[in-house]
């Protein structure tokens, strides 16, 4: 029996975003078309891959088994494709989703490797993009590497990129606003709009070790990706959420930062170390450059805070 490598190629993608209309999307294909090659692919092969209901996809363990070794002919295929045309296979970084550090890196990159072709993804969460990262499809992505839910595989490595202030969201008649600081025991008193995508299982681990040590409440959780769904999210309902206090705001909405102490947040960069290319590594010296250049690593000087994990990680060179 024959492969078809586009459908192959189909089932990757769904396997990823677990989700038909993401998956989709990403691949420029209708849903119906989606849906149903999969069901010829499940039909050929004898063996059912996904489980689906209204709510979620979710892998069978033969999906398992085919999506990985899959990702894998993929990837093989792809670099034969590049051997015989001489043609260079882009740099695939993951920027998680807008207006975050990694996107301000991926612009930098950009900027600094103009004969590099570059591939930007937007997984919504390193906890999501460690199988990509696995199977050689994406060579470099970002994040926090405690709360996972699981331990980071061996063959990744990481780098220590920043250590970023996270401030609060507040609509700008909120009894926060009126502060030009909030001390973060302040919180307390004001029920926090908890805002996370499934995938960012580390931002959300963030949010709620952080509420756990500062004695802060939750009034609403909700799924949704990115910093627009947050703002909306925010002015809709009218409670705070933890934020970046830079970049623009919609109107209605103001950011303040957060003291005694200033929460940070860890970023990393992550790749694979087994399959890493020297356009890997050139872009990671851009990174590092970078980060030190804008003193990405230095600590407050005021009292700050991180969970107990990420402290535990810091190098020397704080």
């Amino acid at each position: 029996m024959d492969l078809d490598l586009r459908q192959a190629r189909y089932a990757v993608a769904l396997a990823e975003e677990r989700h038909y209309g993401r998956a989709a999307a990403r691949l420029s294909i209708a849903q119906q078309t989606l849906s149903a090659q999969i069901t010829a692919l499940e039909k050929r092969l004898g063996v059912q891959l996904f489980h689906r209901d209204r709510r979620q996809v979710t892998l069978t363990p033969a999906g398992e088994l085919f999506t990985t070794r899959a990702q894998r002919l993929l990837t093989d295929a792809q670099r034969l494709v590049d051997d015989l045309t001489r043609t260079s296979t882009p740099l695939r970084i993951d920027a998680l989703t807008e207006g975050l550090t990694p996107s301000l890196l991926a612009r930098h990159l950009s900027s600094q490797t103009p004969c590099l072709p570059l591939e930007v993804v937007h997984s919504q969460g390193l906890a999501a993009a460690l199988p990509r990262l696995l199977s050689g499809d994406l060579d470099l992505s970002f994040g926090r590497i405690h709360g996972l839910g699981r331990e980071l595989p061996a063959p990744l490595a990481t780098m220590p990129v920043r250590l970023e202030p996270i401030g609060v969201i507040v609509p700008a008649d909120h009894p926060l606003a009126e502060r030009d600081e909030v001390p973060l025991a302040a919180l307390a008193d004001h029920p926090l709009l908890v805002h996370t995508a499934d995938e960012a299982a580390e931002w959300r681990d963030w949010i709620d070790q952080t509420m756990a040590a500062f004695g802060l409440r939750s009034a609403l959780r909700v799924r949704g990706h990115g910093r627009t769904a947050i703002h909306a999210t925010v002015q809709a309902r009218g409670y705070p959420a933890f934020g970046l206090t830079t970049g623009q705001l919609p109107e209605g909405l103001t950011a303040r930062p957060l003291t005694s102490p200033v929460p940070l947040y860890p970023w990393h960069a992550v790749w694979n170390g087994t399959t890493a290319t020297a356009a890997t590594h050139r872009a990671l010296e851009l990174v590092h450059t970078y980060a030190r250049a804008h003193h990405w690593h230095r600590l407050p000087d005021a009292p700050w805070w991180l969970p107990e994990g990420d402290r535990a990680a810091l190098s020397p060179r704080k």
